[in-house]
């Protein structure tokens, strides 16, 4: 079941559908969530105090969110705020950051004053002081990235172990999920050669891929979720991106993927193809750029916010909030099932 607000260069509408034409099958308390969001639309969308309480079961509970590194500025603060209720609310076990962390030029060292002005004073709240699994983003590059990966000795939150990795997750007694994180600037062609993403040059983007493939093959967990800074499709402003279409795409295809989530689009997006896995885009935890969609788009949206997420054995749920705390999006991935929508190439 879908519920989705579709922008358009005029007015948002909101639909309700079923991609597959078929019987809606969710629960009925997400049935009531998703009717509130119908009767709410654009004027009086439901408070995320409402739909928190009565929509995640207790099985694996995360935020997400991406592009935020501004101390403060730009609803940084606002969405932080946010952030801290709906962690309290669902009793939230992690934060997952999707790049883009300290703008415009990364950090220079792990002293750097970035590390309080745009993430320690930043996210201060109790609720938030829980693992934040980090992704580097192109911005991050611009400083000393390996500065980013030090920090982790540091902090008793902050982490990212390597400039890719892995974690497993317990969802319940008999049910895993593995969360692969990638370093994708190295991946994009027009870096390379560029002073200013100097970095990349030093990364070995055959290796990550192969690692990536036998991670996805070895893990026996029941749901599996990539995350990467970069966008692989969006209806927003960078469009499709061609390089992670040819060299990640299709191991993502390979291996049934359930969901990846980036950043780099300043915006909030659902996308999803032909192929299992579902595209989020949770890239507006400041700054923000028009946003727009494609055959793929579920939902676009270019709001300040984060996602909050919920995983039990059978199904995800993905919520959209924004910097007010509004619910403006949420929807359910399946463990189990395929739409048989047109991917873009």
């Amino acid at each position: 079941m879908i519920v989705a607000y579709k922008t358009s260069p005029n007015t948002p509408h909101l639909a309700c559908f079923n991609k597959r034409g078929g019987k809606l099958r969710s629960s009925f308390v997400f049935a009531f969530l998703c009717c509130l969001l119908l009767a709410g639309c654009q004027q009086n969308r439901p408070d995320m105090s409402t739909v928190l309480r009565l929509g995640p079961e207790r099985g694996l509970n995360f935020l997400v969110v991406g592009d935020w590194g501004r101390q403060g500025k730009y609803y940084q603060d606002e969405v932080a705020e946010q952030m801290a209720e709906a962690a309290r609310l669902m009793n939230s076990d992690f934060v997952i950051s999707t790049g883009d962390n300290f703008y415009r030029n990364g950090v220079q060292s792990v002293s750097d004053l970035l590390w309080n002005r745009t993430f320690e004073n930043i996210y201060h709240h109790k609720s938030l002081m829980k693992p934040w699994y980090v992704v580097l983003g192109n911005h991050d590059y611009r400083g000393n990235p390996q500065a980013q990966v030090n920090y982790t000795d540091l902090s008793s939150r902050w982490y990212l172990p390597k400039r890719y990795y892995s974690i497993t997750q317990q969802v319940d007694v008999s049910t895993q999920a593995l969360f692969v994180f990638l370093d994708t600037s190295p991946f994009m062609k027009e870096y390379h050669g560029s002073f200013k993403y100097g970095a990349v040059a030093d990364q070995d983007t055959a290796a990550q891929r192969r690692w990536l493939d036998n991670t996805l093959a070895e893990s026996q967990a029941e749901w599996k979720v990539v995350v990467g800074h970069h966008q692989i499709y969006s209806g927003g402003f960078y469009g499709n991106n061609h390089d992670l279409i040819a060299r990640i795409a299709p191991i993502l295809k390979k291996h049934r993927v359930h969901a990846y989530f980036n950043g780099h689009e300043h915006d909030l997006q659902h996308l999803k193809g032909a192929a299992p896995t579902h595209y989020f885009v949770s890239g507006a935890g400041s700054k923000l750029r028009g946003t727009g969609s494609s055959s793929m788009t579920q939902f676009s949206e270019s709001v300040a916010g984060f996602m909050a997420v919920s995983i039990i054995s059978a199904r995800m749920r993905v919520y959209c909030i924004d910097y007010k705390g509004n619910v403006v999006y949420m929807t359910v991935v399946d463990k189990n099932t395929t739409d048989d929508l047109q991917e873009d190439s």
